[in-house]
């Protein structure tokens, strides 16, 4: 959410054009000096009835026409304002974030602005399959009965592959809690309305989101661990001495993903439930620069760990998500495709949801600003577990294990007949 003044300033049309966005200053405008005039207006009035209230004594009958009247006025200012108000209330929840002057300008068309590549995409002496074939093969994912329960875009893993996805959960959480100094949270998965707005999901991405209607409750299916993470601290004002606050979870994500039919549907890429350790950060605003690119170290961090080959690349102006000013993109190699793909997105908000969800710091010098929000993916397990069935396959269909995850899982590789291989100690 935006004050409506900054959004009135010089530069701000021409930030949210860079991002594709078309802002309506002279709606914005009028909606803003309407508010402004009746505040006073409202204001003046009270004031008189206060004054009037405190001389004393009854008043005539040309005092008491004149308080009816007052109050009359009052009654109508009070309409018009919560009418400006409306307005506005209407208008600014769907401005986007703006996007520092430094990100790049373009879209998603246009060549990707790499910033660092780590590893070697491995090479193989045969033809590398995709993720959907080796897992089929080795009987770990289960599409066919996928669809039976719940149709397209879901999955089911097995044996060996649900005790992956299982250990990858584990060694994500011991890596960002124990090193990385982030809190494990245990959230809820259905939210409020209010939840949703607070972190720009509502009312832009409606459309995106499953809703549940029971007991008279309408709660909506998290997208992603960052929405109830960030709206802890809802209506609350933290201290700067505190922050910043590293907070982490591994919750389901439920996306309808509306419009993005006929894109990456084959197999674990793009699915309607999903399973993800997310990273948020709340720090002072003047720090959150440093804080994004902490945060994506930490996301990096566990793709070398875990030894797959990947990029970060910078987001242009005209792809960034609606909350972000600015985004790292990680992406993977998968050799199934021969290209690189996006598994983790790392974002500074500023004081965007800050502001949305009422999220204050007190300064040292008891100052108070809008809290500045981060987040990123640190890792979702499913393209996790896509990149490695890819980068680690061998010629004979077997997957061997990265060696961070033996300790979780308990093996080394996947056998051809999917059957976990237990290496002797």
């Amino acid at each position: 959410m935006h004050d409506p003044h900054s959004l009135l300033q010089d530069g701000a049309e021409a930030d949210l054009a860079r991002r594709g966005y078309v802002l309506d200053r002279d709606a914005l405008r009028t909606l803003t000096e309407r508010r402004a005039r009746l505040i006073a207006e409202r204001d003046k009035l009270r004031a008189e009835q206060n004054r009037s209230a405190k001389t004393g004594g009854p008043p005539d009958a040309a005092a008491r026409a004149r308080l009816q009247e007052a109050r009359e006025r009052l009654r109508s200012v009070s309409e018009e304002l919560k009418g400006a108000e409306d307005g506005l209330g209407a208008l600014l929840p769907t401005v986007p974030n703006r996007p520092y002057a430094d990100v790049p300008d373009g879209t998603e068309q246009d060549p990707p602005v790499v910033r660092r590549v780590w590893g070697e995409v491995p090479g193989f002496e045969f033809t590398p399959r995709d993720h959907v074939d080796v897992g089929t093969r080795l009987g770990i994912l289960d599409p066919v009965r996928a669809a039976k329960l719940s149709g397209s875009r879901f999955a089911v893993t097995r044996g060996a592959g649900a005790r992956l996805e299982r250990a990858l959960a584990a060694f994500l959480l011991d890596l960002h809690t124990a090193e990385h100094g982030y809190t494990e949270h245990g959230v809820p998965h259905l939210v409020s309305r209010e939840t949703m707005t607070g972190t720009g999901q509502l009312p832009k991405f409606e459309d995106d989101l499953f809703l549940t209607n029971a007991a008279d409750r309408d709660l909506l299916l998290i997208p992603t661990a960052e929405v109830p993470l960030v709206n802890l601290y809802r209506g609350e004002t933290l201290q700067e001495d505190e922050l910043p606050l590293a907070l982490t979870a591994f919750t389901p994500c439920y996306r309808a993903e509306a419009g993005s039919y006929g894109r990456d549907t084959r197999g674990l890429v793009r699915l309607h439930q999903f399973e993800k350790v997310e990273l948020v950060r709340i720090c002072h605003p003047d720090r959150a620069a440093e804080e994004l690119e902490l945060l994506t170290g930490h996301a990096e961090t566990a793709l070398r760990r875990l030894g797959l080959a990947h990029r970060v690349v910078e987001l242009r102006a005209g792809d960034l998500g609606f909350a972000a000013r600015r985004t790292y993109d990680i992406e993977v190699w998968l050799p199934g495709q021969g290209t690189y793909r996006e598994i983790s997105s790392c974002s500074d908000c500023g004081d965007f949801q800050g502001r949305r969800a009422g999220i204050r710091v007190r300064g040292r010098d008891g100052r108070k600003a809008f809290a500045a929000t981060l987040n990123g993916s640190a890792l979702p397990v499913g393209r996790t577990l896509v990149a490695i069935l890819e980068q680690y396959q061998r010629a004979d269909g077997s997957v061997a294990v990265p060696p961070a995850l033996v300790p979780y899982t308990g093996f080394s590789a996947i056998a051809p007949d999917g059957s976990p291989v237990v290496t002797p100690a």
